[in-house]
């Protein structure tokens, strides 16, 4: 008789027993990876062995320029990844007839606005590229000077949402030195959020808004996990809370013995 799947729980149990998985073995919790190392999500699913949360939310929560890539229809438009020289061209052709003129610039890899950049000029942002000053991949979104930035958080039937508020920066991050303000989201967007979610299979996100003067709703960036400086809940609540949808989604798959 067949072994039951087996149920990994922690990262140095999966690369100690890494080439002994089998189909339906079943992984639960984020997988740590150094940058180049994704490539292990995809042999994962290719093997039949089941991630909790999904890859696709894995891998976008370590990259934005993925997120720009299957979110697009949720984000501003004009948002785009560039990957390399001949997209920026490509690029900096379409905001010239689009006429957009300052750029953001959001480095993949780069968290709490560390990465983000402005720029007056789309060509100004290729003559930095051109010289080596900018690493590929990355990001680029028109400029908006009015938005307003809402972080939404929702962990199964958790919701919080609370509105990033800083006039002195364009990032508008609370350790740049911003501040936060309850924010009473609506039950459009609040679909809009779930929409989000379930595009990214997303079992709960920390989800960021950007809501323009012309009252759309825009995805700037989705998580798995993110700071919660301005948030209400602990982080010891928000690990319970995870745990208890993680053990939800193991029942549904009927989960096993761990390995």
């Amino acid at each position: 008789m067949k072994d039951p799947p087996a149920l990994i729980l922690d990262n140095q149990t999966l690369f100690s027993c890494y080439q002994q998985l089998n189909k339906n073995d079943i992984i639960c919790g984020r997988i740590r990876l150094k940058p180049g190392e994704e490539h292990v999500l995809l042999d994962l699913l290719e093997r039949g062995i089941h991630l909790i949360p999904s890859a696709t939310a894995q891998l976008a929560s370590r990259s934005k320029t993925f997120q720009a890539r299957i979110f697009s229809e949720f984000m501003l438009p004009g948002t785009l990844a560039i990957y390399d020289t001949h997209a920026l061209l490509s690029a900096s052709s379409f905001y010239r007839q689009q006429q957009y003129t300052k750029v953001i610039v959001k480095h993949d890899r780069k968290n709490g606005g560390l990465g983000v950049h402005i720029f007056n000029d789309i060509e100004e942002l290729y003559n930095h590229a051109g010289k080596g000053l900018f690493s590929f991949p990355f990001v680029i979104q028109p400029y908006q000077s009015t938005s307003r930035d809402i972080r939404v958080i929702i962990l199964g039937d958790y919701l919080e949402a609370y509105e990033r508020i800083n006039p002195h920066n364009l990032r508008k991050n609370l350790h740049c030195g911003g501040h936060a303000s309850p924010y009473g989201i609506s039950l459009q967007q609040l679909d809009f959020c779930r929409r989000v979610m379930q595009r990214g299979k997303f079992p709960y996100a920390h989800i960021d808004l950007m809501l323009t003067t012309d009252g759309a709703c825009h995805l700037l960036e989705i998580n798995l996990r993110g700071g919660l400086k301005g948030a209400k809940i602990s982080g010891r609540e928000y690990l319970n809370k995870q745990a208890v949808i993680h053990e939800d989604l193991l029942t549904d798959m009927h989960a096993p013995r761990q390995g």
